[in-house]
């Protein structure tokens, strides 16, 4: 917030909330304009509060803020988007609980960051509509890697920078992307990496989400890009992803 603003609007969507008290709740929005904010919806927790239906999990709405002494006060909050396929299914709604635990763990309180908000709206979005949530996700970490500072490297070499050939290769997660086979094969770090599974990931960094949308994908393709992609963000974030553990208990419970 602005110093000489005691009251601001932006808009943001909710990542996180919790009780506070009998009536009011803790919300943390990631904003448009002041990145990942704490902020207090007084009174959201009464049967007939106007804010309630507002600061649900993942909606995207419109927020009028008022400078308060240690968290920042919901003044004024209409929903802008709701996601409505999200709330209705529950594996969509695992995804896009997958996104905003990304996003979450990838930023710091208050950096803000307009292209990140963006990719999480889109996301949202495009979780909301794909016929693809599996490769969507795959889509949305990508770019979410990319836009944090960590883009995978994925047409050099990163042992020895040479250009990568159309053939099967190593890649290796503790060095930021793809080793060709003459570095890969005596190296301990690098695991196998099938040439079909790079050109999607590839193709998935390049290309606009509405092209990704035609992509056909096989099962083993789509299962080799998901286990390529959680080591990865498990090695950056140094943790294993709590909505990755429940995707996998649906996906063996349920079809996605």
């Amino acid at each position: 917030m602005p110093a000489h603003d005691r009251i601001y609007r932006t808009e943001g969507v909710v990542l996180r909330r919790h009780d506070l008290g009998e009536a009011d709740r803790i919300v943390t929005l990631y904003t448009q304009d002041y990145g990942k904010r704490r902020v207090i919806a007084r009174g959201a927790r009464k049967p007939h509060s106007r804010k309630a239906g507002h600061v649900e999990l993942f909606t995207r709405v419109d927020v009028l803020l008022s400078a308060g002494s240690t968290l920042d006060v919901i003044s004024q909050v209409d929903t802008l988007d709701a996601y409505l396929p999200i709330r209705q299914n529950l594996v969509l709604g695992t995804y896009a609980g997958h996104f905003v635990e990304l996003l979450d763990a990838f930023t710091e309180d208050e950096d803000e960051n307009r292209s990140l908000y963006h990719l999480l709206v889109e996301g949202l979005r495009w979780i909301s509509e794909t016929t693809n949530p599996r490769r969507t996700a795959r889509y949305y970490e990508l770019h979410l890697l990319d836009l944090a500072g960590y883009r995978p490297q994925l047409n050099e070499c990163v042992l020895c920078g040479t250009l990568i050939q159309a053939e099967d290769q190593f890649y290796s997660v503790m060095d930021g992307g793809v080793v060709c086979p003459s570095c890969g094969q005596h190296y301990p770090r690098a695991q196998f990496l099938p040439l079909g599974v790079l050109k999607v990931l590839r193709y998935l960094q390049r290309s606009p989400f509405e092209a990704v949308e035609k992509l056909e994908l096989s099962d083993t393709v789509q299962r080799e890009c998901e286990r390529l992609m959680y080591a990865i963000l498990t090695h950056f974030l140094e943790r294993r992803l709590r909505s990755a553990d429940f995707l996998d208990r649906l996906r063996r419970e349920l079809p996605t």
